[in-house]
């Protein structure tokens, strides 16, 4: 049923059944049309020889009719041919049979089996009434014409069978060839989704209803590329042109601390930590776009890019936040394996980072953070787990957006761009990150289980 719901597997089906469809009404349209010229070819003889016999009656009298029938039945020219001459009651005074089955004197023609013959062949025969009562009855065996319909049916089935073969074989290439035209399309909108921004879907020039549809969604991917491209680059420029100004701002606050009024009050220099603190939040921000925006910028990386031992950067980042983990009460837990992927280690480190910062900043006093990796395959599988509020499923690919926050993190410090960074880095590492429940926390929290699939160094080329 499954198979069923695949538009390429309804296809390859519309397309076999159309072809064998198509043979059967063809080949029974055959099978009637040489059935009904031998029935009438058949008839033809049978009516040609009765009229025969009826002149030869008509001219020579009763006798020379029965010397002659007993001469046919005797020593027949054609053995498939029925004589039969039957009293007023339907018996036998001579003939080809010992009895004509079915009879009863009414019917001009007769259709009746032969079972005293071993084939038991089909008989066509015209009945004639003679001035005395008697019936003249003159038939033929269809013993080669049912014989050739029959080889005309077996030939049928056999190439039927092998139209089915043939509808299948053009069926599943059909599919195949409609699902390799749109496979392209859909690998290249996967990757686009994943952050590959710059790919497009090859056009063959064809024009057919494939390329057109292709060179509509490469102009719809450039038009949204441009429209991306004018945001961030906008971004980038508030952030690169007010960080200046920011910064001589903090300074001159900061500096406002000496002025002997101000520092002898404490709500003055209260308010002025407010105003650093926010001042440094700004700044942080736009820091954070720019290097997103770098990031954003650079090519994915090769397979020969610089080996990273993933396990030490999982350490390293784990032994930085244990301290952050035991201030606020929670465990860091780390389950690892050496394994080694390539790219960039400080956008790596950056990455665990965001991410352990995440689940330490959201996870409840008490609870357990979980820091893990793993062999997939040919992947590497990154994984940090917290028991926290977690994310609702609708929300979860808004929170990868810029500055993008949940209602109930409004309060909470940060920039709102923890989660771009780490999606940016991950794309540029040619991987995915997906977010599911986590731990279930106190109080029935869902947690939250953010999972990140990096490509696996290839072993061969190790070092």
């Amino acid at each position: 049923m499954r198979l069923l719901r695949s538009t390429t597997s309804r296809l390859a089906l519309a397309v076999s059944v159309a072809f064998l469809l198509s043979f059967i009404v063809l080949g029974t349209g055959v099978y009637a049309a040489v059935s009904t010229l031998l029935e009438r070819d058949a008839h033809e003889v049978v009516r040609t020889d009765a009229a025969g016999l009826r002149d030869l009656y008509r001219h020579a009298g009763y006798a020379r009719l029965r010397e002659e029938l007993e001469a046919r039945i005797g020593t027949p020219d054609d053995p498939d041919m029925v004589y039969m001459l039957l009293d007023s009651h339907g018996r036998v005074i001579a003939g080809t049979l010992a009895d004509v089955p079915g009879w009863t004197g009414r019917a001009r023609w007769l259709q009746f089996v032969d079972a005293a013959s071993d084939d038991t062949p089909r008989v066509i025969a015209q009945q004639q009434v003679l001035d005395n009562g008697q019936y003249l009855l003159t038939g033929l065996r269809m013993r080669s014409e049912d014989g050739f319909l029959r080889l005309i049916l077996h030939s049928a089935l056999a190439a039927l069978l092998a139209a089915a073969v043939m509808g299948a074989m053009v069926g599943r290439w059909t599919s195949r060839w409609v699902a390799r035209r749109l496979g392209n399309l859909d690998r290249t909108a996967e990757r686009v989704a994943a952050g590959e921004m710059g790919l497009r879907v090859h056009s063959d020039g064809s024009g057919d209803a494939f390329d057109r549809v292709a060179l509509r969604f490469n102009g719809m991917l450039d038009r949204i590329q441009a429209l991306l491209d004018a945001v961030r680059h906008a971004t980038d420029h508030i952030a690169h042109d007010l960080r200046t100004p920011l910064s001589r701002l903090r300074t001159r606050l900061d500096a406002m601390r000496e002025v002997p009024a101000i520092a002898a009050s404490p709500v003055a220099i209260a308010e002025l930590d407010a105003g650093l603190a926010e001042t440094d939040g700004l700044l942080q921000s736009f820091s954070a776009l720019l290097r997103l925006s770098r990031i954003e910028a650079q090519p994915a990386t090769a397979d020969d890019a610089t080996v990273v031992d993933l396990d030490q950067l999982v350490q390293d980042v784990a032994e930085l936040y244990q301290p952050v983990a035991a201030q606020r009460g929670m465990r860091l837990h780390v389950v690892g394996a050496p394994l080694q992927v390539a790219g960039d280690p400080d956008q790596l480190f950056q990455l665990l980072v965001n991410l352990l910062d995440n689940a330490l900043k959201y996870g409840p006093a008490g609870g357990t953070v979980t820091l893990a990796m793993a062999a997939a395959g040919g992947q590497v599988e990154l994984s940090v787990r917290d028991q926290g509020p977690g994310i609702p499923e609708g929300d979860r690919q808004r929170v990868f957006d810029r500055f993008e926050r949940l209602q109930a993190d409004r309060g909470q410090a940060g920039t709102g761009l923890g989660l771009s960074l780490v999606r940016a880095i991950v794309a540029r590492h040619r991987g995915s990150v997906v977010l599911s429940d986590g731990d279930a926390g106190p109080g029935g929290a869902p947690g939250l289980c953010v999972t990140v699939h990096l490509p696996r160094r290839p072993p061969a080329a190790v070092t």
